[in-house]
Formats: C-alpha cells, structure tokens, sequence
C-alpha cells in the first residue's frame, strides 16, 4: 500500500510521512537485538548487515524522523508473512555497541532508544541533562578511527554506550536499591562479572544491575549480594561495624527484580560464599 523497502527492517516509503520498523528473531542472526528496557523505553538495532553501520539511509531517517515530520511505527513478526502493530514511537535517543555481522565479525552498531508515541518518560528530569552530556562526548566517535578507540568505547566494563544506556532505562535511572537518581554517578554493574561473562552474557541488559557507588564496590568485590527476593546479604569477611560506617545497614531490598535476573544472581551469591569460605 505505501512501498518502501520490503527486505529492510527499516522502510520509509517515499510518498508517505511514516516510517516502519520491523523486530523479530530472525534478526539475532546478523547481531540484532530489540527489546523493551522498561515500560516506556524500546531499544532498536540500526540496519547494516556487514561492517560497522553508519547514520545513513533508514539508520539516518530513524534518527531526523521529529524533524522531518516522519511518524515511526514498530510491528512484531508472527509468522511467516504476517507482522503485528506493536506501538506507534518516538526518537529519544541512542548509542553504539558491539555486534556481530552477517560474516561473524565484530562491528560497531548503533542502538536507538524509543518512547513511545505522546507519552513523557516518568523519569524524564533525571535523564536530560544526562543525555545532553551524553551526546557532547559521544560526537567524536560518530566515525570511530581505529580498532583500539573503538575497542576503549565498547567494552569498558563500567557500561560506555548502549548497554549502558540499557541498564539506566532498565532501572529508570535509579539506584536499584537506594533509588539515588544521579546518572553520571550510578554504575552499571555486571551481577555476574565481567571476567566471568560470555560476549552474550556482557551485553545481556538482565545481567546488569545499577548501583550507587558504594553498593557498586562492594557488589563486585562479592561482600554483598541479594536474594532473588531483592533483600541484601552481607558477606561475613567485613563485621556489621564496618557496613554501618560506610552506610550499608543490612536491611536494604531491592524491589524490582526480573525473573532473567535470578539465574544471575545465584551465580553472584556462589562468589560471595566462596569468598566467606562456605
């Protein structure tokens, strides 16, 4: 009815002001991943099967749609054939990862970040400034020049880029168990760590847990871990002494945990009985 490109994930039909994406798990095979962070946050995969993407053709409409007065809708894939309207959305913001292509090799990719159409992000006054500041540093790696600068932004363990950014919208830019909402101090903290974690596991946003700083520290030193109900354990290596001068009381929860979370966490909690030699 409106043409556009019927082998892209991403059409924008030349005579019409919208834009369609398209998810599914075909798309894992060349290093795709879409999901819903949250509620009101859906992260999409850029186009481009081989080498790192770039801001050009449906990657670039995607990003200017607001301005060019495009409307971008998301439809699921069924079945053979048949796609489901999913949600009408809205350009927020985006970043870069790491992922395979078509070939198997490892390439810069870009991740959108969506909200949904008309809706204002509950959590919004914590997110701006972090975003302006965001884009301001990310500028210069637009057209990353070199294997080691590109190597640097992906994979430092503290979460630069994407996966970062997932784990903020996952925890709406909260501290999972103080809900401090300071952004450019929380900490996405891999629950099983980074050392320990398959190239899956690294980018898996349900490993990823976000954390003050003095949660951070002694989370992935294994002196504190949680119960998949959310309440904290205290590692015996430290005395209730030294928790209650650093502000830990041992009465802390956290609420929101995800099923996917679990399986993390109980690998967590075999680190921190080993260190307490149990």
């Amino acid at each position: 009815m409106y043409g556009g490109n019927q082998q892209s994930g991403i059409s924008f039909p030349q005579n019409a002001p919208y834009i369609f994406i398209f998810t599914g798990a075909a798309g894992t095979q060349h290093g795709y991943k879409d999901q819903w962070e949250n509620d009101e946050i859906f992260s999409y995969t850029g186009e481009g099967q081989l080498d790192d993407m770039q801001f050009n053709r449906g990657n670039l409409k995607l990003k200017d749609h607001i301005s060019d007065g495009r409307r971008v809708f998301l439809f699921k894939q069924t079945r053979k054939a048949y796609v489901e309207l999913v949600s009408e959305l809205e350009f927020f913001d985006y970043d870069f990862f790491e992922a395979p292509d078509r070939n198997g090799k490892n390439r810069k990719a870009i991740k959108f970040f969506f909200r949904r159409a008309g809706q204002a992000l509950s959590y919004a006054h914590s997110v701006n400034a972090f975003i302006t500041q965001s884009h301001e540093q990310l500028s210069i790696y637009v057209n990353l020049p070199n294997i080691t600068e590109r190597s640097g932004l992906i994979t430092s363990r503290v979460g630069q880029g994407a996966y970062r950014k997932s784990i903020l919208h996952r925890w709406k830019f909260k501290c999972a168990v103080t809900d401090f909402n300071k952004p450019e101090i929380l900490i996405a903290s891999h629950i099983l760590a980074w050392r320990h974690a398959n190239d899956e596991q690294r980018l898996d946003v349900h490993n990823g847990i976000l954390l003050s700083p003095t949660y951070d520290a002694l989370f992935d030193l294994n002196l504190i871990s949680f119960e998949n109900n959310g309440k904290i354990i205290l590692s015996d290596t430290l005395t209730g002494t030294n928790y209650k001068n650093i502000g830990v009381s041992g009465q802390e929860k956290i609420k929101n945990l995800s099923i996917e979370n679990h399986d993390y966490l109980d690998r967590h909690r075999n680190w921190i009985r080993m260190k307490s030699g149990q």
